[in-house]
């Protein structure tokens, strides 16, 4: 019995009126004010997803992975203790204020802070969020997936074995260049974690998926109405397909805010090294050092040059289809259903 999804994530925060703007005015989460210090936002019908602590500091303070059941609570308890790292039974109070049944508490070989649990609560009132969107891409698949900077080759292979082998995580593809990563998932979703070897320990950014593109364009033009707030430009990824961007929170990392990604077959999937970089296009990471932003763009008009394609990522009733205008275009597709 594994971990099935990100549950939900609590950050650190120098108050929380910085935060309030940020998640409900650019990113459309539904603030619910929890105390003084406290606000909590829901995605879905989940009555929270993301704890803000406004009591100081910066990241990520837990990140909430989610279980089937207490049975499967236990069984990834003993696994934990006996890769010998600590595991503790999280309080009643502690349930009651993460909305959930029951919870264990460790941390990652990197110091990482886990709330591993079952039996989410779900909310009376529907979800309202913060701006006019569709709403987020979640259920099963979690509120998305989060991506841990790694400051080494000795802390990526304590990390991999603890994530792979303790908690149920397997690998969905990796690459080495412009720098090492590794995407596993426990879900149809491409990825729910990584770990990216950037020189340092601490979290990257996780990820919310939108359904529908035009919420991403209109968070973008929000997010380009203040000067820094872009961390990584619009662009698709190689990996889940999604379109995207990135920009930074009031607490230090990053959030990618994306359309369209890519559903796998966790049954089927077989890993294998990815070599074409971590985008198609777009994705100008400014927090890249320099030699490594030039590597990712070359990388970009390589496969720009090769003409690389990736279908686009729709579930139903998210696209309508045009008729074929083109008697060019249908001759290439045509040929591309009889090759």
């Amino acid at each position: 019995m594994t971990v099935e999804a990100l549950g939900y994530v609590g950050v650190r925060a120098e108050g929380t009126e910085d935060w309030a703007k940020y998640a409900s005015g650019l990113l459309g989460l539904q603030r619910v004010d929890r105390s003084r210090s406290t606000t909590a936002y829901r995605m879905d019908d989940r009555k929270q997803r993301i704890v803000v602590d406004g009591t100081g500091g910066k990241g990520i303070a837990f990140f909430g992975w989610e279980v089937k059941d207490a049975a499967a609570l236990d069984d990834v308890a003993a696994r934990i203790e006996n890769h010998g790292v600590k595991v503790a039974r999280g309080s009643r109070a502690l349930a009651d204020e993460r909305f959930v049944k029951d919870l264990i508490v460790c941390n990652d070989p990197n110091g990482n802070r886990l709330e591993l649990f079952y039996g989410a609560e779900t909310a009376s009132e529907p979800f309202v969020p913060g701006r006019p969107i569709s709403g987020f891409r979640t259920g099963p698949l979690g509120i998305g997936h989060a991506v841990l900077n790694v400051d080494g080759e000795g802390t990526m292979q304590k990390l991999l074995p603890f994530y792979q082998d303790v908690l149920g995580f397997r690998t969905t593809d990796y690459y080495t260049s412009p720098f090492s990563a590794y995407f596993m998932h426990v879900n149809p979703r491409h990825h729910s974690l990584a770990l990216i070897q950037t020189g340092k320990n601490a979290v990257h950014h996780i990820m919310m998926e939108l359904y529908s593109f035009d919420d991403v364009g209109q968070g973008l033009d929000i997010a380009n109405l203040e000067e820094g707030r872009i961390a990584t430009t619009l662009g698709r990824h190689t990996s889940d397909f999604i379109t995207s961007f990135y920009t930074w929170t009031p607490s230090g990392f990053m959030v990618e805010y994306g359309w369209g990604a890519r559903a796998i077959d966790p049954a089927t999937w077989q890993a294998y090294e990815r070599k074409d970089g971590p985008s198609l296009w777009g994705h100008e990471r400014g927090w890249l050092p320099e030699k490594d932003r030039i590597k990712a763009r070359e990388m970009r008009m390589g496969l720009a040059a090769r003409g690389v394609r990736e279908p686009v990522q729709v579930i139903e009733g998210n696209y309508q289809v045009n008729p074929g205008v083109c008697p060019w275009w249908d001759s290439v597709t045509k040929q591309q259903k009889t090759a």
